[in-house]
């Protein structure tokens, strides 16, 4: 049986609040055999205390050595099986700033990033160019314009913009052209099936014009592509779980994987200060709440171990504002590994802690991955979190007789 259709079947309503904290890139490694990782670093005492009253796990984001993108690792925890609902970035990107796309529109996620004197990648991020910086930029490449198409450029924050494609005969099966290295040129977009080889010509025509557009700067000389995708169908977290849940977040990607799964985008948060000030006068309005923390991913990506170590710090921070609310169940976990000694998405288990007053506390007074591999969840398939948390908030009915 598909486990919507099972969530369904067994749902009952109750006033339970669950609260998922996504630290994004959580798990980590230690940079040297023996040592600790960047969680293990951390001075975090209101998450080890929870440790001491909640089980911990190992969750695996799509399947054994996978390392997965951001939008599968959310899809996961989101309970929404990431191999049989495959979303591109670009969706994600568009719905996330509010861009109502259309039937047959395809969406990419642009970077910002610099190039040498011969045309290679220097910098993929453009050196991370601030919003007030890139976002000029985005609104300048609306100048590009192809015959017998529409063009929509919007800017997201920092060195990422979006870019819509409009017009007859496009599909998103084509490859990125951000070859995820430096010292070598942008790839060409490239499509992986003949449906979408007009789209791949297409970008590659904007790409060029693009491009000369952005000669003269700086940092932002040149972009790359990635995550080419229509918007997909997805069940919403009404209908499988029988929650009105609210999504706190700060960037766009996430604001627009929460709106695909029929979550509402509240509050206008820019800091983790804000984002609780917003969970506080939202708590009686919802069963539900996504509350997402990007810095541990970023720093994790820069290979800035120390810095990572202050973000998970800095969300230990917050914790008790949450905890204050009473919520019947609180996840805290990530969407996928960020070790820092990678400087890379990874395909580890993903440190999880789970607290409920009915969870069966196993016994470790810490949070970290050595835990986790001991821990009372064991190692699961992230898409069965969802299912955990309406047990522990006592939102499932017993299956058969």
């Amino acid at each position: 049986m598909d486990i919507h259709a099972l969530t369904r079947e067994l749902n009952v309503k109750n006033d339970s609040k669950i609260v998922l904290l996504v630290a994004d890139g959580l798990g980590g490694l230690p940079l040297a055999p023996g040592g600790k990782t960047e969680l293990e670093t951390a001075r975090k005492p209101n998450l080890d205390a929870l440790a001491k009253i909640g089980v911990q796990g190992g969750s695996i984001p799509v399947c054994p050595g996978i390392s997965p993108g951001s939008g599968p690792g959310h899809l996961g925890l989101f309970g929404y099986d990431p191999i049989q609902y495959l979303i591109g970035r670009g969706a994600l990107e568009a719905t996330g700033i509010g861009f109502q796309m259309e039937p047959g529109d395809v969406a990419a996620r642009g970077n910002f990033c610099t190039l040498d004197a011969a045309g290679k990648i220097s910098d993929r991020r453009a050196g991370r160019i601030p919003s007030e910086e890139s976002a000029p930029l985005a609104i300048r490449l609306r100048e590009v314009k192809i015959p017998g198409y529409e063009i929509f450029v919007e800017p997201v924050k920092e060195h990422r913009f979006v870019v819509v494609f409009r017009g007859a005969g496009l599909a998103g099966a084509v490859k990125d052209t951000d070859p995820q290295a430096t010292g070598v040129a942008p790839l060409l977009a490239d499509a992986t099936d003949g449906g979408s080889r007009k789209m791949a010509d297409l970008a590659n025509q904007w790409i060029a014009a693009a491009t000369k557009l952005l000669a003269g700067e700086k940092k932002a000389n040149g972009l790359t592509l990635r995550g080419f995708a229509a918007r997909p169908k997805l069940p919403s977290y009404e209908e499988v779980y029988g929650l009105k849940a609210a999504a706190i977040a700060v960037y766009p990607m996430y604001k627009g994987l929460a709106r695909l799964v029929g979550m509402e985008i509240v509050g206008k948060a820019q800091t983790l200060a804000d984002q609780m000030d917003v969970l506080e006068a939202n708590w009686k309005k919802y069963d539900f709440f996504f509350i997402h923390f990007k810095y541990t991913d970023s720093t994790g990506e820069d290979g800035n171990f120390d810095a990572k170590v202050k973000k998970i710090e800095e969300l230990d921070s917050a914790v008790p504002r949450i905890t204050a609310l009473k919520p019947k169940v609180l996840i805290v976990t990530g969407d996928h590994s960020t070790p820092s000694y990678l400087k890379s998405h990874s395909w580890h288990p993903v440190p999880t802690l789970l607290v409920s007053d009915c969870c069966r506390p196993d016994g470790h007074a810490t949070f970290g991955e050595n835990t986790t591999v001991r821990g009372g969840l064991g190692q699961f398939e992230a898409k069965y979190l969802m299912t955990l948390a309406l047990a522990n908030a006592g939102r499932l009915a017993k299956y058969g007789a």
